[in-house]
C-alpha cells in the first residue's frame, strides 16, 4: 500500500508541470478573445451587463476552485505515505460538524453572491428601457435567413439590421419554420425564436459600428451559414438611410423621375451627417466593414455601368422566375419567400452573410447555391422546382442588375 501510495506522486508532479506549461503557452501566445464576435469587447447595456456578470461567476469559481483545489493538494502532500511506512491504515474519522456547517454556509453565501447580480441582470434584459421611444424591429427566421421589418418606419430588409445608436431597440422575434436564435455578440446575447410563441429582447449600440452576429440554435443542414450583420448609425445617418429605404429600387435604364414618381432633385439620399472615417473610399470589406458599408451605399458614378447589361439583367430576373420568391419594389416582382433585394447592392455581404458581396462572390452563389449553402430554399424550389438553368453570361448580367440596386 506504502509503495502503490508513493508511485503516486511523480504523476502528480508531471500533471502539475502539464499544467504550468499549458499557462505558460497560453501567456507566450497572447491569448486573447478579441474577435468579431468575441463577448469580452462589449459596446451596448446588455451585453456589459451580461459580460459584468460572467465575470462575477468566473471569479466565485476561480476562488472556489483555488480554495478546493488547495485543501486537496496539501492533503496530498502532506498525508502521503513515503517510503518504509507500514501499511496500518490512519486514524479514521467522520468530519467535524462544525467544519461541515461552516461549509454549507460559504456554499450559499458565494450562490447569493451569483444570484443577485444573475436575478437583476434577468429583469434588466427582459423590460425594454424607455419603451415609448424605443426602435422596434420585427424579426423572423428562416431556414436560412433573417427578415427584418421596421413596422413604424415602413421598412423591409434582409441579413443587414440598420439601428441608430444611443436608443433601445425593441425586438419582437418568430420564426417561420423551427427554432432558431438571435445572437449579436458584442450587443447582446442570444434568445431564441419559438414556433408559435412570440419572444422579445433588446439591445442598443453605444457608438456607431459594424457588429457580427449569427443563429446560436442548430436549425438544420445549413445552421452554420445563417448569419447576418447589425449596422449601428449616428441618429441623422439612420433617418437618411431610412428615408432611402422607403424608395423604390434604383432603376439605371431610365429616369429616376420616371420610375419613382419623385423628381429627381427629391430622391432621397444617403448622405452621412458625420466625417467620412479615413479610408472610406476604396475601404476594403476586410480592413474595415464599417467604412466598406459606408462606401456600399453610395450609388456608382454616371457612366460606370453598363446600362444594357443591366436591363439584360432585369429582364433575366423576371423570366427565370426570381420574382415569385424575392422582392424587387418598383420592378414588378413582389414575392415574399425569399429576401427583399430592392436595395440589394447596398449590402456589404449575400447568402446570409457567408460570402462579401463581391461581383465574383455573387456569380459564384447564383451559379451554384447549394455548393455555397446546402439545402437552401433557392436552390431546392427555385433551381430545382422551377430548373432554371443559367449560362455564365446570364449570371454576369443578373450580377449588374442585382449590383445596380442600391
Amino acid at each position: 500500500m506504502g509503495r502503490s501510495s508513493s508511485s503516486r506522486t511523480p504523476t502528480f508532479r508531471r500533471l502539475a508541470a502539464l499544467g504550468l506549461a499549458a499557462l505558460a503557452l497560453i501567456g507566450c501566445t497572447g491569448f486573447q478573445m478579441s474577435g468579431p464576435q468575441s463577448t469580452l469587447l462589449t459596446e451596448g447595456p446588455v451585453a456589459r451587463m451580461q459580460t459584468g456578470l460572467f465575470y462575477i461567476t468566473l471569479w466565485v469559481t476561480v476562488f472556489i476552485f483555488i480554495t478546493v483545489g488547495g485543501v486537496l493538494a496539501y492533503a496530498q502532500l502532506k498525508f502521503r505515505a513515503k517510503p518504509g511506512d507500514d501499511d496500518t491504515p490512519p486514524e479514521q474519522s467522520h468530519g467535524h460538524p462544525l467544519v461541515e456547517m461552516g461549509l454549507i454556509v460559504a456554499s450559499t453565501l458565494l450562490l447569493v453572491i451569483i444570484a443577485i447580480p444573475t436575478v437583476k441582470g434577468i429583469a434588466f434584459q427582459e423590460d425594454t428601457p424607455d419603451r415609448e421611444n424605443a426602435l422596434v424591429v420585427k424579426v423572423t427566421g428562416y431556414q436560412w435567413w433573417f427578415k427584418f421589418e421596421y413596422p413604424e418606419l415602413g421598412i423591409v430588409t434582409a441579413n443587414e439590421m440598420v439601428i441608430p445608436t444611443d436608443r433601445p431597440v425593441h425586438i419582437e422575434l418568430r420564426t417561420i419554420d423551427v427554432i432558431h436564435s438571435f445572437w449579436v455578440p458584442r450587443l447582446a446575447g442570444k434568445k431564441d425564436l419559438i414556433p408559435n410563441r412570440a419572444n422579445h429582447m433588446w439591445l442598443q449600440a453605444d457608438q456607431p459600428g459594424y457588429y457580427w452576429a449569427q443563429c446560436a440554435e442548430y436549425c438544420g443542414e445549413s445552421h452554420a451559414n445563417m448569419k447576418f450583420r447589425v449596422v449601428s448609425l449616428d441618429p441623422t445617418d439612420f433617418a437618411a438611410w431610412s428615408q432611402r429605404q422607403l424608395a423604390d429600387a434604383r432603376t439605371v435604364a431610365a429616369p429616376v423621375a420616371a420610375t419613382t414618381g419623385l423628381d429627381a432633385a427629391d430622391m432621397p439620399r444617403f448622405q452621412l451627417a458625420s466625417a467620412k472615417p479615413a479610408g472610406t473610399e476604396g475601404a476594403s470589406y476586410a480592413e474595415s466593414p464599417f467604412a466598406h458599408w459606408q462606401m456600399m451605399q453610395a450609388e456608382p458614378t454616371a457612366g460606370s455601368e453598363d446600362a444594357a447589361l443591366i436591363a439584360r439583367g432585369h429582364q433575366l430576373f423576371q423570366q427565370k422566375s426570381c420574382g415569385a420568391c424575392h422582392t424587387v419594389r418598383g420592378h414588378g416582382s413582389m414575392g415574399n419567400i425569399g429576401p427583399d433585394l430592392t436595395h440589394f447592392g447596398a449590402r456589404t455581404t449575400l447568402a446570409a452573410a457567408v460570402l462579401d458581396n463581391t461581383s465574383e462572390n455573387l456569380h459564384r452563389w447564383l451559379i451554384d447555391p447549394n455548393g455555397v449553402k446546402p439545402g437552401n430554399i433557392m436552390w431546392k424550389q427555385g433551381y430545382v422546382g422551377y430548373n432554371i438553368q443559367l449560362t455564365s453570361a446570364d449570371v454576369d448580367a443578373l450580377v449588374a442588375y442585382l449590383h445596380s440596386l442600391k
